[in-house]
């Protein structure tokens, strides 16, 4: 059942040491351009899992709801605060550690094929679009770890919690995961992707993290008026 994120956690680390090694020499015009391309990548992203949902009312009130949430429990404060514990267990001196460790993490874990891998997972022990989602993140993880450095590494961590919750869900819960509801998850998690990348654009400071509560809020609200 947790195969193909196992998998992807590992290609998360692999990916992200190779990255490591550039961050070292990589020239601050080059970083600079690397955030620029992963900005414009991300948005567009974002926007095209943002158009999958199937009612734009549970779209809006489910961000604005866990955002209010997200903001009320300080949510982006308390992963922060995690990801400035392991950079201190891990000695690092990376100042860009947590940034790095949150950016990654959803980026990797926002994606249309985490919900319909880590959903196929739990319902028929297929792990095969986790496969196809490890090799993009693989790569995506080399980039990212050259610009952010090391705390790009430790996103496997919250992967692994992450996408192991929802294959342990949807094994438990296969009513709940239909059509509609997947595509509504999806596009919320296109709306946070596309926030996402306006930090990486520096258009926007934007606490994205905040907004983690809405995937929940959208199964509510799909549950009831679907």
């Amino acid at each position: 059942m947790f195969t193909g994120t196992i998998v992807n956690a590992g290609a998360v680390i692999i990916g992200s040491l190779i990255g490591i090694v550039f961050h070292k020499n990589f020239p601050k015009n080059f970083k600079r351009i690397v955030f620029n391309g992963l900005g414009l990548a991300t948005i567009f992203l974002g926007i095209t899992m943002a158009l999958n949902q199937t009612n734009f009312l549970i779209l809006i009130f489910s961000i604005l709801l866990g955002g209010l949430i997200g903001e009320f429990i300080k949510l982006e404060h308390f992963l922060t605060s995690i990801g400035n514990r392991i950079k201190k267990i891990t000695k690092s001196e990376n100042d860009k550690f947590v940034e790095g460790m949150i950016a990654a993490f959803l980026l990797f874990c926002m994606g249309s094929m985490t919900f319909v891998g880590s959903i196929d997972a739990g319902l028929r022990g297929n792990n095969q679009l986790l496969f196809t989602k490890s090799l993009m993140d693989f790569f995506a993880s080399t980039f990212l770890a050259s610009t952010y450095g090391i705390g790009v590494l430790f996103s496997f961590i919250p992967l692994l919690i992450f996408q192991g919750g929802l294959t342990i869900s949807a094994s438990y819960a296969e009513v709940i995961f239909t059509d509609p509801m997947i595509n509504n998850l999806t596009a919320v998690g296109g709306l946070i992707i596309i926030a996402l990348g306006l930090n990486l654009l520096d258009l926007k400071e934007i606490k994205v993290a905040n907004f983690l509560p809405a995937l929940l809020i959208v199964i509510l609200l799909s549950l009831i008026f679907l």
